[in-house]
Order: structure tokens, then sequence, then C-alpha cells
């Protein structure tokens, strides 16, 4: 039986210094924990997948939160099938005591019970992130409703634009006096130029 241990952070810019700590003070060897810095949405995770196929029957497997698992019920649970149930290697979170699969003699504190646990922390969070979803488009449609406005103020648009356009087309002032007479950064007045010559495509310069 072999110990190995996974850490995980969502970011390069973020420290694994802490997963790294709770891991050797358990005595697990260096070589034998393995981390990514990659958001959980991606399971293309080259070390982790390193640690799956280095996973025999009755090793254990200690993570210290169950997100590190992945990062919504379906992944969470299909991973914790996987290592349980298809390689038969145990998992113990940290974090979480009641998430530990080695079997112990004298207490209900089993793969049963750490099955069960996992399925409802699972379902809990993934519905918190839900509801929490639904309850930032509900704010935005509110704010909406009542003229709150999102992203970047329009850039106004002079009502001499289109005379603008027409004097930098046949060259009566150069790119530079375009952009200072409509007061738009260079993206912006390709923007509008190319919007109006859409609505207008008859439009005589």
């Amino acid at each position: 039986m072999a110990q190995y241990a996974y850490a995980r952070v969502s970011s390069q810019s973020q420290n694994l210094s802490r997963q790294l700590d709770r891991f050797l003070a358990l005595g697990i060897e260096k070589r034998h924990i393995f981390s990514d810095k990659i958001s959980g949405k991606e399971f293309v995770r080259k070390n982790y997948n390193a640690l799956i196929r280095k996973l025999k029957k009755g090793d254990v497997l200690f993570i210290l939160s169950i997100d590190r698992l992945g990062r919504n019920y379906d992944m969470i649970l299909k991973e914790w099938t996987r290592i349980t149930k298809d390689i038969g290697a145990d998992i113990v979170v940290l974090d979480m005591p009641l998430l530990d699969t080695r079997t112990r003699t004298g207490d209900l504190t089993g793969r049963f019970v750490a099955d069960l646990v996992l399925q409802i922390l699972s379902y809990v969070a993934q519905k918190e992130r839900e509801n929490l979803r639904e309850r930032q488009r509900e704010g935005i449609a509110s704010a909406k409703k009542h003229g709150v406005q999102f992203g970047r103020p329009a850039v106004p648009q002079p009502d001499t634009f289109s005379e603008i356009v027409r004097e930098y087309k046949t060259r009566e002032i150069t790119f530079c006096e375009a952009l200072s007479l409509s007061h738009m950064k260079k993206t912006t007045f390709y923007l509008r130029m190319s919007q109006l010559f859409a609505a207008h495509p008859t439009y005589d310069l």
C-alpha cells in the first residue's frame, strides 16, 4: 500500500504551499505528491492524470478538500467513483474527516458513510452554485429594469460624424484629424464608420 496526495490551485498566481505542507506533515513522500495549477473546469491535468495512472488497489489518496477533485457535482462523483470503485484505492479528505473511505474497526466511518456524505455535500455545493447564478441573473434583470447600465458607457457620436467620415475618405482631413474631431479612438472610429456604411450602403461620399 502506498500513500499519495494531490494538490491543486486554480491559477498560476496561487500558492500550493498550504496543501503541500499538510501532506508532508502526514509523512507522505514528496515524490508521491502531485500538483497542478489549473482550473477545476478542465480535467486535462498532466499531473493529476499521472497520479491516476500510479494509483493501485489498496493505495490511499489524500486531498485537502473535495473540490480538488472537480468543480461540480457530476465531476466530483465521477472521479470519486473512478478512484474508489474502478481502481479500488481509498480517499481521505483532510478538511472533512467523514470523507475517509478507509474501513475502521468499531465505528461507522467507512466507505459507505463516506460515499453517502460525499453525495450530499456535492449536491448541496452544486445547488448553491446554481442558486448563486440564478440570484445574479435576477439581480442583473432587476437592475436593468430600473435603468442601471452595465459595461462601458457608449462613446457619444457627434452629429457631424458622417461629414467627418466623408472628409476623411476624400482626404480632406487626415486620420488623426478625423479621430480628434469625432473624439474617438481608432477602433471605435472604424467600428462606427463600418456601421454607418452598413446602415447606408448607398451613402454618397
